[in-house]
C-alpha cells in the first residue's frame, strides 16, 4: 500500500474510533506531519490530502465504509470494530489490520508485511 493511502485510513480511523479532530496525522515511517483535514462523522467521511493535493472520502452506517482514494484511484473497504480497524485496499490489492489507543494508530500492512505507526 501506498505511504499516503495507509495514513488517509490510519487518519480516517483514529478519528472514527477515537473521537478526535486533528488537521493532520504524525508519520512515524516518513518522519513527518501530514496534512489532511475535512468531515468525518459515523456515516460519512470527506477529507482531504494536501500533500498528494486530493480527496479521500465515502460513506459507511458507523462500522461499514466504502472510501474512495482519489489519488490513487481506487476503492478502500474499512471495518471498525470496537478500538480495531480492518479492510482492503483495492488498489494495492492487501488487507489491513490495526487498532487505536488516545490517539496513537497501529497499523499493519499485510501487503508489506509489516506495522506502520501514527500519531493523530
Amino acid at each position: 500500500m501506498k505511504p499516503n493511502t495507509r495514513a488517509c485510513i490510519a487518519y480516517t480511523a483514529g478519528r472514527l474510533i477515537g473521537q478526535k479532530t486533528s488537521s493532520s496525522i504524525y508519520d512515524y515511517s516518513q518522519s513527518k506531519h501530514i496534512s489532511i483535514d475535512g468531515k468525518i462523522d459515523s456515516n460519512d467521511v470527506n477529507i482531504y490530502d494536501y500533500e498528494r493535493g486530493c480527496h479521500f472520502d465515502g460513506n459507511g452506517n458507523g462500522s461499514k465504509y466504502n472510501l474512495y482514494d482519489y489519488g490513487d484511484s481506487h476503492h478502500i473497504d474499512l471495518t471498525i470494530k470496537g478500538s480495531k480497524f480492518e479492510g482492503y485496499d483495492y488498489g494495492s490489492a492487501c488487507h489491513f489490520s490495526g487498532d487505536v489507543k488516545s490517539g496513537s494508530i497501529s497499523l499493519y500492512d499485510y501487503g508489506e508485511a509489516s506495522y506502520f505507526d501514527y500519531r493523530l
